[in-house]
Parts: structure tokens; sequence; C-alpha cells
């Protein structure tokens, strides 16, 4: 049996994995960027003309919502990674320049499979699941390396995968 691994996820996927609280506040980090672009700054006496508020207040609440949405993501994102969510959400936040979330994306770890006999979550690369011993992936009979299902040959030892050789040579009697 092989680890049932998550596939690669489309666009819509991950955007289901970010939670309702950054879908709540992105909106709101957006109509607040419009207020002070068009209320605050209009009120001072060296205020850019209104199509220049417009545009800045558009431009910084887009900015301002999308970042709001990205730590959502990469606290949710690094809790199904295994990884400690709190930590890299205070991570995203007080990195400034948008730094930490670059750093989540570069550090973060693979996705885990779980098992196909009792379902517990694995870290990919294992061969056998630590609560059941279920074998997760074939190795070589010969030099217990990791192969392919395909594989007719060991890539690291030349064994035939497809005639398995009998441990104890027969001799043929005439």
């Amino acid at each position: 049996m092989q680890v049932i691994n998550e596939k690669q996820t489309g666009l819509s996927t991950e955007l289901k994995i970010i939670p309702e609280w950054a879908w709540v506040l992105a909106p709101i980090g957006f109509i607040c960027m419009q207020f002070v672009f068009n209320v605050v700054v209009a009120k001072q006496h060296d205020a850019p003309p209104a199509w220049g508020r417009a545009c800045l207040g558009v431009l910084t609440g887009i900015v301002l919502g999308t970042y709001i949405l990205f730590i959502g993501y990469v606290s949710r994102d690094s809790k199904r990674r295994g990884m400690n969510p709190i930590l890299w959400t205070c991570v995203a936040v007080l990195i400034p320049n948008a730094l930490g979330i670059i750093l989540y994306f570069v550090l973060r770890q693979p996705l885990r499979g779980s098992c196909p006999q009792c379902g517990t979550t694995i870290r990919t690369g294992y061969n056998f699941c630590p609560q059941c011993n279920c074998k997760l992936s074939p190795n070589c009979p010969q030099c217990q390396h990791a192969i392919s299902f395909i594989d007719i040959y060991c890539p690291y030892c030349g064994t035939s995968l497809r005639n398995p050789v009998s441990a104890a040579p027969t001799s043929v009697q005439g």
C-alpha cells in the first residue's frame, strides 16, 4: 500500500482554508482605508486631488485586505502541515513588510498523508505507519531502499522486482 497524500490543490480549494474571521476583517480593512483616504486625508490642507485619494484608498485597501487574508491562510495552513499555528501567525504579523508571510512559504513543511489502514496522520517519507505498522511504500527486497510500484528493477542495486528471487538457490537434478 502507498501513503494517501493530498493532491496538489487548486486555488479555490486553498481559498477555503482561509478562516471566516479573515474574510470578515479583510473587507473591514478595505472600508477603513477608504474612510482614511477620502475623509481624514481630504481634510488636510495639502491633500491629493479626489481621484488620487480614491486610487490610494483602493490600492491600500486591497493591500491591507490581502495581507489579512494571508495571515488567516498562514494560521490554518500551518496547523494542517503539523507546524505551530500560533508561532507562524505571530511571525506573519510581527515581521514587517510581509517578510513573515514570505518566510512562512519558504520554510513550511510538506502536507502530511494518512495511513490507508488506520487513518493516522503521517509525515511524508515514512515507510511504515507508527501506529499500526502498516507498510506504506514498497522497498527493494535486496537493499531495502524505497522504490516505486512501477519499477521493474531497483534503481539502487539492479535487483529484478518482477521475479522475486528465492532466498536459497535450488539445484536442478538430472
